[in-house]
């Protein structure tokens, strides 16, 4: 089942519905939440009888309303926008209203020094009827947001900052400060709309990827006619077209045509990536300066793009270690905080026997002490940078991720895929006897030209790359295990692999040697001859990423002690690679539960390690690690999936960048709570001295709110 929470902006309201819809459900374990759409999934056994007006109904108990978003209850678009309008027209109102009283009060009555004035008496002598009838609709106006949730917390015996409110609010009309009752019931709805806002604008951050797909699809019918098809409606195998600049509306492979897509949307390349026959494209991204026909192969609702919206909504419901402490925190807080409000009250008034202006401290100090900036510190820190995250490429699945990165001491590394491209690579080419480097390319592609080999690709795109126009050769005959032979411009060769040469017996002694050396520092040799004589060989090897050289001296800038690889590789390869890109060890020709040994052992070394591999393959340790970070790439689904981080560009250089990222947001969240509970200890000191006001009070607390809020979203800059 799932339902859209009206209300539900914060994690104070994700704890109360967890509180009165858990035992409806079974347990706790069976709600997530979506704080960024405002979403409740409730995981409901087979057979359960849970009806959706039975969860209707509990959210309504908690002050919320909850709409269900399947069957007939789908709501329209656009539903998510009321609660936030609403509350910004009510607080608008409150404003308003509160202003009007003040003018009449001051210019109808009292006048302006009285209607400031702090005589805390009970009874309301001089204030006109008609600003008092303005005050109560500008109170009302204010409360109506949250007087449910108050009433609720009441009934439940758990005090939260809604009830303080209200207390509050009664006790400063029971006391006649009319202006004062309007502005904390003004100032407080102001502060629960700067919260909703700013939850938005990071909600709408992240559902500006559904903009980036088009809601039509170009598709071609039998006859090669284009027209225009809703994109939901199009079926896995269609054919469409995506004409330059246009954005691509799904996921598929490219059918016909070459251009170069700007994917910097998804993953934050900065550089459009070539496009060819057979290579995926992906919804979202941009189309260059040439017209693609693409074969569909994900739905709509199943693209790279939607699995990432999909996931980072998920991700609200993982709550980061700092939110949980301000959670218990908040918990124990706003009991004890009533507590001392009702103590000063008695004790003071008792003592002094002014009891009217003791009920007035303790009103103002349960204002201050409203924990409204501390509560929503943290959740709007972490949201926006989960949201900051995506928007450059990096798929966080949570707040505990967020925070992990900035603690790292150690990361290990996989070698294929990660560090390196991920597959053969033509490195040199090496001609003997009369031949050059041009000729023996041909030949070699020529014969490699109908392969579907790894090694075989590699040097026929590295031909192409040359400008080279591939020919397979004639009478083409594969040699299993070994190599192949076939006619080039009417003369035989043949190539292979170093056992090839040594079973045709044309080694040299020289030759040997070379490809000796070459094996033995981890490079693949393929060798291409005549009857007559070798006539040179290829070297090949799996190449090392561009950014992986600067990458590894960056994570030593910014504080990573020890950086392992870990690969299933051979010594000889292993340990090339890591000395080109400089990593301080090398362990090699592990298996999947090797690596998971080395993360253990790395992990009670430095407390805190990252693994970093393809998602796959490496799952097991991934799984082990502190963090596991994925080579994502947007077409991954089982990578993105697999780990707690996900690099959508499969570029290791946003390591440095996620590293400073985490850092960033625990120092802006650290010092959201040293200033929220800062405040409010000088206001305490300033209430118990009889020098605060309760409009002040509660200008101070939104003001602290508006901050922390601001402070907060600063992480949306990537």
């Amino acid at each position: 089942m799932q339902f859209r929470i009206e209300g539900m902006d914060c994690a104070e309201e994700v704890t109360i519905l967890r509180r009165e819809i858990g035992p409806l459900v079974g347990g706790e374990e069976r709600l997530s939440f979506d704080i960024l759409n405002g979403r409740m999934t409730i995981a409901v056994p087979e057979g359960s009888p849970l009806q959706e007006t039975a969860i209707v109904e509990a959210v309504r108990r908690t002050g919320m309303t909850a709409v269900p978003l399947d069957g007939d209850h789908k709501p329209e678009q656009g539903d998510t926008n009321q609660h936030r309008q609403k509350l910004q027209i009510l607080t608008l109102i409150s404003g308003l209203l509160t202003t009007a009283g003040f003018v009449a009060d001051a210019f109808l009555g009292r006048g302006i020094s009285a209607a400031l004035g702090s005589e805390h008496t009970a009874g309301d002598v001089g204030v006109p009827l008609i600003a008092k009838a303005i005050y109560g609709a500008a109170i009302s106006a204010g409360v109506w947001t949250f007087i449910p949730k108050a009433v609720s917390s009441a009934k439940r015996l758990r005090p939260d900052m809604n009830l303080l409110m209200v207390v509050a609010v009664c006790g400063a009309i029971y006391l006649g400060d009319w202006l004062e009752a309007a502005m904390v019931a003004f100032l407080f709805t102001l502060s629960l709309a700067l919260e909703s806002w700013s939850v938005g604008r990071a909600r709408r951050a992240v559902a500006a990827l559904l903009n980036l797909t088009p809601p039509t699809v170009s598709v071609l019918d039998g006859d090669g006619a284009e027209k225009s098809v809703p994109a939901v409606d199009v079926s896995l195998g269609t054919r469409f077209v995506v004409r330059p600049g246009q954005r691509i509306p799904l996921d598929g492979k490219v059918r016909s045509g070459t251009s170069e897509i700007n994917q910097a949307p998804l993953t934050g390349e900065s550089v459009p990536v070539p496009k060819t026959v057979g290579d995926d494209v992906y919804a979202g991204t941009v189309n260059g300066d040439a017209t693609l026909e693409v074969e569909s192969t994900k739905a709509a609702d199943q693209t790279a793009v939607a699995n990432i919206i999909r996931l980072v909504g998920e991700a609200q419901a993982k709550r980061a270690p700092s939110e949980q402490w301000v959670d218990t925190f908040s918990r124990y807080y706003t009991p004890i905080v009533m507590g001392a409000a009702l103590a000063v009250y008695v004790i003071g008034g008792g003592i002094t026997g002014d009891f009217s202006g003791w009920l007035y401290r303790a009103l103002v100090l349960l204002v201050i002490a409203c924990p409204c900036a501390l509560v929503i510190s943290t959740p709007v820190s972490i949201v926006a940078a989960l949201a900051g995250a995506t928007r450059r490429g990096i798929l966080i699945k949570g707040g505990p991720y967020i925070e992990a990165p900035s603690r790292l001491r150690a990361i290990a590394f996989d070698k294929t895929g990660t560090l390196t491209v991920g597959r053969p690579t033509v490195l040199k080419v090496v001609p003997f006897q009369d031949h050059d480097e041009r000729a023996l390319l041909e030949r070699a592609a020529a014969l490699e030209a109908r392969s579907t080999h790894p090694l075989a690709v590699a040097v026929t795109k590295y031909a192409e790359q040359q400008g080279i126009a591939v020919r397979p050769a004639e009478r083409l005959q594969v040699i299993a295990g070994k190599g192949a032979t076939g006619d080039y411009d009417g003369r035989p060769f043949w190539i292979g692999s170093h056992r090839y040469l040594e079973e045709r017996k044309q080694e040299t002694d020289d030759v040997h040697q070379q490809i000796t050396q070459l094996s033995e520092a981890g490079h693949s040799v393929l060798v291409v001859g005549n009857d007559q004589h070798v006539c040179g060989f290829l070297v090949l090897a799996d190449a090392v990423r561009p950014t992986a050289i600067t990458t590894i001296k960056s994570l030593r800038d910014v504080g990573i002690e020890h950086l392992i690889m870990l690969s299933g590789d051979n010594q000889a390869t292993a340990a090339r690679i890591a000395k080109e890109v400089g990593i301080d060890e090398v362990r090699a020709e592990l298996l999947p539960a090797d690596k998971v040994t080395a993360i253990d052992e790395l992990v009670k070394r430095y407390g805190s390690v990252a693994m970093v591999g393809d998602g796959i393959n490496d799952a097991p340790a991934l799984a082990k690690a502190t963090i596991g970070i994925a080579m994502g790439g947007i077409g991954s689904d089982a990578a993105i999936e697999t780990a707690d981080i996900a690099l959508m560009g499969d570029d290791i250089s946003q390591l440095p960048w996620l590293i400073g990222h985490s850092r960033r947001a625990l120092s802006i969240i650290k010092q959201n709570i040293s200033f929220s509970l800062s405040l409010k200890a000088v206001f305490v000191a300033l209430t118990i001295w009889g020098h605060a006001s309760l409009w002040a009070a509660i200008a101070a607390d939104t003001g602290a709110s508006l901050l922390v809020i601001f402070n907060g979203l600063r992480l949306l800059r990537t």
